[in-house]
């Protein structure tokens, strides 16, 4: 009995990693820019990888060490990386039913392993999910994460102005790979639609926290909207 319990979790785990795979396939060039972006930013190789380590938030850590390279105050970082990952606020709440029986300290390693490639493939199952998968999925991600940043903190010092390359386009090509799947709703294409004309017009206006105004104002679109359809969860 016990040994077919493990070879569930067992599988549990391997099908949370293997779905979790296309996703940790486009994070590739984002690690990668993430780790020279810290070597750029005259970060030490110990405080590039424990930088990665640490912050498992790939937008906050990009958005922490442009900062830091542009000069900004540590007040401005902090007050800057809360904005952006505030909607991890709204992913823990939306997870909240799926993990209330979890223990304390799977609670705890799901919501360090929790990002956006994780809640959309969460969200997209639509059914209870069990720690293993969570978990599998969650970590086979933080190892790419690790690994790509590592490659990144390495090619720093060997190719320079990796910016150049373009690899933040893979930032983009991430967040669509995760959105288009997800966007089913009337009130989810509203969100979208909403959210992507604020951005623009707002940045045109040159507004510091345009993205952060649209994505916020866009969440609010979708669940008026929602509610005013009466659309099943």
């Amino acid at each position: 009995m016990l040994s077919q319990q493990n070879n569930q979790k067992r599988r549990a785990f391997i099908n949370g990693a293997m779905h979790m795979t296309p996703l940790n396939l486009a994070v590739i060039p984002w690690g990668i820019l993430a780790g020279s972006m810290a070597v750029e930013a005259g970060l030490s190789f110990s405080q590039s990888v424990s930088m990665s380590v640490m912050i498992f938030a790939g937008a906050a850590q990009l958005v922490t060490l442009g900062l830091l390279n542009s000069g900004a105050g540590y007040i401005t970082i902090i007050i800057s990386v809360f904005f952006i990952t505030s909607q991890h606020l709204l992913y823990g709440l939306t997870m909240r039913p799926y993990v209330k029986n979890f223990s304390t300290a799977q609670r705890l390693s799901i919501g360090f392993l929790l990002t956006d490639e994780l809640f959309a493939i969460s969200a997209a199952k639509r059914q209870p999910l069990s720690f293993p998968y969570l978990f599998g999925a969650g970590f086979s991600f933080y190892i790419v994460w690790l690994i790509t940043s590592l490659c990144g903190i390495a090619m720093a010092n060997v190719i320079t102005d990796l910016s150049k390359l373009h690899l933040d386009f893979s930032v983009v090509a991430t967040l669509l790979a995760i959105v288009v799947p997800l966007t089913k709703k009337v009130s989810t294409i509203c969100g979208v639609i909403f959210s992507l004309v604020m951005a623009i017009v707002l940045s045109r206006l040159s507004m510091s926290s345009a993205i952060v105004i649209a994505g916020v104002g866009g969440m609010f679109v979708s669940v008026i909207i929602s509610r005013l359809l009466k659309e099943e969860k």
